[in-house]
């Protein structure tokens, strides 16, 4: 199954998430507001924070390679990071607005305060997808992944890595930052599998995702809770996840619990591979950057959004906005091969460095 899930990278894959709305009515919308735009297209990639690698190593390359094969090159991106700074990002919006750009690509730092500069855009006849976080206020297209089967997924590989000793002690959880909207949709995927049948000691929603937070975090939660009674620790992304292992290793654990992860960062497949992280969860940064771009570029040339977008969503805002959501895959150290390296996203030698080798070898990873 993980196999046939990875293979789906290069398939748009949709989830229906509400029944309102539809993608032709929208269309209809970003058509209206865009048909007069003449000249070569101009993408704002505003991305919300530079902690996480994904961001500069993934998704701002791929979204700036797909819209030059989609306009034959003659399109560019525009490029702000906010580095985790709602007001920075706010006054970027107001940058690219004042330039004229022809639509915006927004992966908000704060969904909810973003909603201001998402209508100044709308009122200056600029489309804008949500990219990765669904940004309130009249969006016009959204991409994701399927936030709630995340931590489904997370939730459910500790689960089954505890087995009957799950409720033999206490598990730690340390959750996204709450500005983040994803972060909400990752703890209720992973409670809809954890609640009653693990014994949550400590619970905690990490300011800014940073992984200094979620190491004081652990710390406080291992003293609190005392080292021998701490079975497993659910962390919703990779980067907490170095900080926690570096909490956990500060207390003298003999024996690592199983630690979760999100974004398959190079850092995080490491200790894997290594034996002190036990998962991560693998999204397919090539298909959701791909989906955002051609969402992009059909939105700045006035073009319908039906052929691209087959289901929709609902923000606290906003009803039946076009969206793709992306499928994930749970990654273990059986599984790096069919996953983040079948897909180009590492070589073996970017992964199996001379620190890792003995952990390579053992898991046949050449």
């Amino acid at each position: 199954m993980r196999r046939a899930a990875v293979a789906t990278v290069a398939t748009a894959m949709a989830v229906s998430l509400a029944a309102c709305g539809s993608a032709k009515e929208s269309g209809d919308k970003a058509e209206a507001s865009t048909s007069d735009k003449k000249g070569p297209i101009t993408v704002g990639l505003l991305l919300p924070e530079n902690q996480t690698a994904r961001y500069e190593k993934f998704d701002k390359p791929l979204i700036e390679k797909k819209v030059s094969e989609l306009t034959d090159g003659t399109g560019k991106v525009v490029y702000a990071n906010a580095k985790q700074d709602a007001t920075t990002q706010s006054q970027q919006v107001e940058t690219m607005i004042t330039n004229k750009v022809s639509v915006l690509v927004v992966d908000a730092v704060d969904s909810k305060a973003i909603a201001s500069s998402v209508k100044k855009a709308k009122d200056a006849g600029i489309p804008v997808v949500a990219y990765d976080r669904l940004a309130e206020g009249p969006i016009d297209a959204y991409t994701s992944f399927d936030n709630e089967e995340v931590g489904r997924v997370q939730g459910q590989a500790l689960l089954d890595e505890l087995g009957d000793k799950a409720k033999s002690g206490d598990i730690v959880m340390m959750n996204g930052a709450v500005t983040d909207p994803n972060a909400a949709f990752f703890k209720k995927g992973a409670l809809s599998v954890l609640d009653g049948k693990v014994n949550i000691g400590k619970s905690y929603d990490t300011k800014e995702w940073k992984p200094e937070n979620a190491n004081a975090n652990m710390e406080g939660a291992i003293t609190a809770l005392g080292k021998d009674k701490i079975i497993g620790v659910y962390s919703a992304n990779d980067g907490m996840a170095g900080g926690i292992i570096t909490a956990l290793k500060g207390a003298g654990f003999s024996k690592l619990p199983p630690v979760t992860g999100q974004d398959a960062e190079l850092n995080g497949v490491q200790r894997i591979v290594a034996g002190e992280q036990f998962m991560s969860v693998y999204k397919s940064y090539p298909q959701e950057a791909e989906v955002a771009a051609e969402l992009a570029v059909a939105l700045a040339k006035g073009e319908k959004l039906d052929s691209i977008a087959k289901s929709t969503v609902d923000s606290p805002t906003t009803k039946g906005v076009p969206s793709v959501i992306v499928p994930v895959v749970s990654l273990t150290k059986d599984n790096i091969n069919d996953t983040v390296i079948k897909d180009g996203i590492y070589t073996v030698a970017e992964i199996c460095t001379a620190k890792y080798k003995a952990g390579c070898d053992a898991i046949g990873l050449k």
